[in-house]
């Protein structure tokens, strides 16, 4: 195993991921998820997320590793934790010992996981699946997970450490932070995602229903985010708040923002309030209290749904900056409540988004619902 003092040396991705994996596998040799049974961890790693390509980053997570491996040696090795055989076979005789599978773009991440979990099925052991990349990265691995048997979600956990651009669907913003899920005493709780369904039954490629499992919303955001992701790569570092600054300024000129009706309804399914303005944005979370976009507190509170009204250019200027710190919730402009749905009625064409990925929704896919889904992702809560 690495030592705390070398980790990452050296500045080459693929010595990055050395260090990274030999440092995640000691603390995962000596980590408290599922005592008493054998363990078993895959570590689904993006070598192109920014937390290995952009050089503060990498040095910032060089440091949580260092304090992460300092607080795991405090506890005794488990002689019954080992990377995963399906890991050690994918990620080749360099990463592969450490338990590291490494994505090679779209899709890989799910193809990843869908294999993993058919093995899960053969072996008598509890598997821990993270995900070392940003929100694409663990959207495409809970999906998965999402639709596996009841019996093999019962056999595994998944944990998702920021290691991307954006990492709002992760455990903690700071990997130091997530790392600590895998030294102190956790347990194992069943989360929920959030469903997009379409009149016209609109999915993801290949028939896979749209799912969220942070937040899921439409307008405006969508937009930022789906501007982001296609320069991502052409623009230096994390380009999303250039992006909230350009459609502060022309999202109404490229998207017509029309009236929109929003109805909620309570998880018994009792019809709440509806709401007909003119909205830039409805984004609704698995729960209150949660961001997107790089941290912007979008849900500060415990309601789980944020609609923002049209308003002058002058107000959305305001209103951008008040985001990021949950200081919109008091604005006239914003509406926040709780649902288990939402159903949106629009005349004009607009985007979603959901985890940082984005679809098209036109005229004949309303109306459309957001509905929260059945508790069914096994992830980690410190006790």
């Amino acid at each position: 195993m690495s030592d705390a003092g070398s980790i990452g040396k050296k500045g080459s991705i693929s010595a990055k991921l050395q260090d990274f994996g030999s440092a995640l596998a000691e603390i995962l040799s000596r980590t408290q998820v599922a005592p008493g049974r054998s363990l078993r961890w895959t570590i689904v790693v993006n070598p192109k997320a920014g937390g290995f390509t952009i050089g503060r980053r990498w040095k910032k997570h060089k440091a949580a590793l260092a304090a992460g491996l300092e607080k795991a040696r405090r506890n005794s090795v488990r002689p019954d934790a080992a990377p995963s055989p399906y890991a050690a076979a994918l990620g080749g005789e360099a990463v592969g010992k450490y338990g590291l599978t490494l994505t090679t773009g779209p899709g890989h991440a799910m193809a990843i996981v869908k294999g993993l979990l058919e093995t899960v099925q053969q072996e008598d052991a509890f598997h821990l699946i993270i995900t070392a990349g940003g929100d694409g990265t663990s959207l495409e691995a809970l999906q998965i997970i999402y639709h596996a048997p009841p019996k093999v979600r019962a056999n595994c956990a998944v944990l998702r450490l920021p290691l991307g651009t954006g990492n709002d669907g992760a455990e903690a913003w700071e990997l130091e932070d997530a790392l600590e899920f895998l030294v102190k005493p956790v347990r194992i709780e069943m989360s929920r995602g959030l469903r997009l369904s379409t009149a016209t039954g609109k999915t993801w490629p290949g028939g896979l229903p749209i799912l969220a499992f942070n937040i899921l919303s439409v307008g405006l955001d969508a937009f930022v985010t789906h501007m982001t992701n296609r320069m991502k790569g052409k623009l230096p570092g994390d380009s999303y708040k250039l992006w909230v600054d350009v459609a502060a300024l022309f999202y109404d000129r490229i998207y017509k923002v029309g009236p929109m009706q929003v109805t909620g309804f309570d998880e018994s399914g009792r019809e709440g309030q509806t709401f007909r303005e003119k909205f830039l944005l409805c984004a609704m979370g698995v729960s209150g209290r949660r961001c997107y976009g790089s941290r912007q507190m979008v849900l500060p509170d415990e309601r789980n749904v944020c609609a923002v009204k049209q308003m002058p250019l002058y107000r959305k200027i305001v209103l951008k900056n008040l985001i990021v710190t949950g200081g919109h919730a008091n604005n006239p402009e914003s509406i926040l409540f709780n649902a288990g749905r939402i159903v949106l009625s629009g005349e004009y064409p607009i985007l979603a988004q959901m985890d940082g990925e984005t679809v098209d929704l036109e005229k004949a896919d309303f109306p459309a619902v957001i509905e929260l889904t059945d508790p069914v992702i096994p992830v980690l809560k410190i006790m």
